[in-house]
């Protein structure tokens, strides 16, 4: 086959025309689809690489009070092939950021491009130094805008609010649990500088804004909390027990409106606390309830028919031989009713109740009531407590568990016990979150209340609340938890101290009331705990030491949530000073 001149013009054009369009094709390549990853290989080679840190979600209090913010502060970093002059730069350095001339120096003279030299700098510390170099025509120092976490209200809520450790990192509470949302995602941008260390804004390098974190807004009102931390405070330092604590919730919701333990810290200076003060005992502390318990054991006995409000129960006289041993009143009582059984705190009367029910139903309403298990609070380190099942009972279980032996919870799981029967019945999970919200308040996430179970009918729930009435009245073991103007529902409790060597320890007691107020329809629930106070043993009894704390926290909040009274004012009585000691058996 012969070629002719046009021929072969034609198949050179064609070769040349299909060379052109590969590598027209590789240009379109290289400068559209590959533009983004070659930027950012440009600009990382040529370029200073500049973190735009995200900020950290706020935490507010239900009503927009600010509980834990951000304070702007700066990373001064050095960029060394800037420098001309490192000797009288590390002077100036060190002068204004209190660091060590030399380790600065050292620093300089390795020559790259990006040293840290300090974080959270003061924002007038960093423009001081900035100043000062351009006065002595010194360059080299940059710096990248940060914030450092604080938190306003001290040491007021540290335990539910946590604290973010050296490194940034979330440490318990809130913080903590909310992390995910309260951190963000930071950004980044390459910067272009000139040689005497301006960035030449014309030639920015690839960035990403940073996104930022949300708020979170509790359910906690710091009006009440303030209320709570004062009295415990005030009870801390009178008494000096080993720990105190109180929660303080909404029964109809279980959002919890405060919540307190001493000794605490303060989340602005962790690192000065010592590891007992950091604990929030209210989740991770487990103790014997003592009679608060015994609202369990009413509300079975009466749902499951063994007794009803007019049934009465023997009560020995005081003595009750059971399982090789004697089980023993306050008082010798006879012949009681269930109101009468919660009233006077009989130890006998509970027990009773517990033997008709049957071990595995007794067991079935300890359940029911959320003791046993976490109930799901947005706080990390919560504890299920310990409850045995009938299998493991000895013989004298079910005669000591109805009145807060061989059983340990926490504080919370006491507060929401009682909750249920505030309520009418059911079983509300705690929150301490309400919602989360961006910046501009926009509501992302809202938590609504949980009910977990029914666990016993409104009816039932409500003859228990009328019995707790007649707990504060007069003859009652908590008359001191009486309030002005208003009823008051409520349990006292008071457990000897479980020893570290085994048994119990002598002289030592776990004192507590949990009540709700007012008691025909209940605006709050609140629990006081005292562990070991510094008194007298005949004056360590839930009704004389955590009622008295519970009367002046319910009286200061029934002003604050403004509350109308629906009783005529009464006199209060102060605590009286016991001159006798306790009769040999439960304490109340």
């Amino acid at each position: 086959m012969k070629f002719t001149a046009n021929t072969r013009i034609g198949t050179a054009c064609g070769i040349a025309a299909i060379i052109f369009t590969i590598f027209s094709a590789r240009l379109v390549h290289l400068h559209v689809a590959k533009h983004e990853e070659y930027s950012r290989l440009a600009a990382q080679k040529h370029s200073t690489h500049q973190l735009i840190h995200a900020k950290r979600g706020m935490i507010l209090d239900r009503n927009g009070e600010i509980l834990a913010t951000n304070l702007p502060v700066r990373t001064l970093f050095a960029d060394a092939s800037h420098m001309k002059n490192p000797e009288a730069l590390s002077s100036l350095v060190s002068s204004h950021l209190d660091l060590d001339q030399k380790e600065v120096l050292e620093k300089f003279l390795t020559g790259k491009k990006y040293i840290v030299l300090k974080r959270k700098v003061p924002e007038e510390t960093a423009v001081a130094l900035l100043k000062d170099m351009q006065e002595k025509n010194l360059r080299g120092i940059y710096y990248e805008e940060d914030a450092v976490r604080i938190y306003p209200n001290g040491e007021v809520l540290g335990h539910v609010l946590g604290f973010l450790n050296h490194e940034g990192k979330a440490v318990q509470g809130v913080e903590m649990s909310m992390d995910s949302q309260l951190a963000g995602k930071d950004g980044y941008r390459f910067i272009e500088r000139d040689r005497t260390g301006r960035e030449i804004v014309l030639y920015r390098g690839v960035e990403e804004d940073p996104q930022h974190g949300n708020n979170i807004r509790l359910t906690i009102d710091m009006g009440l909390q303030s209320i709570v931390e004062e009295e415990l405070d005030a009870a801390y330092k009178n008494l000096k027990p080993e720990t105190a604590n109180a929660v303080l919730v909404d029964p109809k919701s279980g959002a919890i409106l405060a919540m307190a333990c001493r000794p605490c810290f303060n989340p602005n200076d962790p690192g000065k606390s010592q590891p007992e003060q950091m604990k929030n005992r209210t989740i991770i502390d487990m103790v014997e309830p003592g009679s608060t318990f015994k609202i369990v054991v009413a509300a079975g006995a009466l749902n499951e028919g063994k007794v009803n409000e007019k049934t009465t129960v023997f009560c020995e006289n005081g003595r009750f031989a059971y399982g090789g041993r004697i089980l023993r009143d306050h008082h010798g009582y006879g012949h009681m009713d269930v109101n009468q059984i919660l009233v006077k705190s009989s130890n006998i009367g509970s027990a009773k109740l517990a033997l008709m029910m049957g071990g595995d139903k007794f067991y079935e309403y300890v359940r029911r009531f959320g003791f046993g298990e976490r109930l799901g609070i947005e706080l990390p380190g919560e504890i299920p407590g310990l409850v045995h099942p009938p299998a493991r009972w000895d013989k004298l279980t079910i005669t000591r568990m109805p009145m807060g032996h061989s059983i340990a919870v926490t504080p919370l799981q006491i507060t929401m016990g009682m909750a249920v029967i505030a309520n009418g019945g059911r079983l509300m999970a705690p929150r301490v979150v309400q919602s989360v919200e961006k910046e501009n308040g926009e509501v992302t996430m809202k938590k609504e209340p949980i009910v977990m179970r029914d666990v016993v009918p409104e009816k039932t729930a409500q003859f228990v609340a009328d019995a707790l009435v007649g707990v504060t009245q007069p003859g009652g073991t908590a008359a001191f938890a009486r309030v002005s103007g208003f009823q008051v529902a409520g349990k006292t409790g008071t457990a000897q101290k479980v020893s570290p060597q085994g048994g119990y320890a002598a002289g030592k007691y776990v004192v507590s009331f949990v009540g709700f107020m007012p008691a025909e329809d209940p605006k709050f629930v609140l629990l006081v705990m005292v562990d070991d106070a510094k008194i007298a043993s005949n004056l360590n009894y839930g009704g004389l030491v955590a009622a008295p704390i519970f009367s002046r926290i319910a009286e200061r909040a029934a002003r604050h949530l403004d509350l109308t009274p629906t009783m005529p004012a009464i006199p209060l009585q102060p605590t009286p000073i016991a001159s006798t000691s306790p009769a040999e058996g439960r304490r109340d």
